[in-house]
């Protein structure tokens, strides 16, 4: 193949891959918008129930016809989906949005180096550690984090570790009809815990742009464009763009939130990064960590 040929052909798909991260960095941005209106429980509410309301349409996942076993999986994927979201936005709510993602991220992370039998993962284990210790302040100076806050977003990271498990068992059989299925689980599952919280306020018409950009940042846009790249991109590659996750929202919440990280926190970030994008590169086998 021709190498100039071959460069291009990853070159769309790689933009598209950022894209769709930046995308879910900016919607996450948007969504601490909402807390004080409706509180995370109700900023979870509005973007799943709008995503689902989004991308059931397209996808039509009334049409399929699943196993009792895969009709498990879907339910599980679904369950994991909505309370990884409930869970990231309650983990907003006090944490810099560069903070949550890293943490979160510890979740598809162990799934990765779970699944190697490769020695040089103790040393991605060991980044990863290094870094969680590093914002929580073990042995170093830093800015001291909400307790609470990190472990919602440590929760998060289990959620999206299942996510990942579930997602391989009904993503392969029925591709982004699911997506659409387990965003209606998640919003079912979530939407009680966001009425008990936030009431008739869901419904305030003055919320509806926000959390429209939200849902459509969020979920209904970055999936197509994940399911886009995916296929298209070596796993490695898409493992290693997937840990520019942390920095991007860091980022995106210096930019947009004002939210100002220590050198600290930046270099404990740049080791969970790293972590993610060692344990890419050293895989063998395709990942998925797609960010929900």
């Amino acid at each position: 193949m021709n190498p100039r040929r071959a460069k291009g052909s990853v070159a769309v798909p790689i933009m598209v891959l950022i894209g769709a991260t930046t995308s879910f960095q900016l919607g996450a941005a948007a969504a601490k918008g909402l807390f004080p209106e409706v509180g995370a429980s109700g900023a979870a509410t509005l973007r799943l129930v709008l995503a689902a309301a989004m991308l059931l349409p397209v996808w039509r996942p009334w049409r399929l016809r699943p196993t009792r076993r895969e009709w498990c999986a879907l339910i599980g994927y679904g369950a994991a989906l909505g309370v990884m979201n409930f869970l990231f936005y309650s983990s907003l709510r006090t944490i810099p949005l560069g903070i949550v993602i890293a943490l979160e991220f510890t979740g598809p992370l162990t799934v990765a180096i779970a699944a190697s039998h490769s020695a040089v993962d103790f040393l991605w284990t060991g980044f990863a550690a290094l870094g969680i210790a590093m914002l929580l302040g073990l042995g170093v100076p830093a800015q001291p984090l909400d307790p609470g806050g990190v472990l919602c977003g440590l929760g998060a990271g289990v959620c999206w570790a299942l996510y990942i498990v579930f997602g391989r068992r009904v993503g392969a059989a029925h591709g982004g009809a699911s997506t659409a299925l387990g965003l209606l689980v998640g919003a079912v599952i979530i939407a009680p815990i966001g009425l008990a919280s936030a009431g008739a306020k869901l419904f305030a018409p003055s919320l509806l742009p926000t959390a429209l950009a939200v849902a459509l940042m969020s979920g209904a846009l970055p999936y197509p464009l994940e399911m886009y790249a995916l296929p298209r991109l070596p796993a490695r590659t898409y493992g290693v763009l997937m840990s520019l996750g942390p920095a991007l929202g860091a980022l995106s919440g210096r930019l947009f939130l004002g939210e100002h990280l220590s050198a600290i926190q930046w270099l404990a970030i740049g080791c969970i990064m790293l972590a993610s994008g060692g344990s890419a590169l050293a895989a063998r086998q395709p990942n998925s960590i797609t960010a929900a």
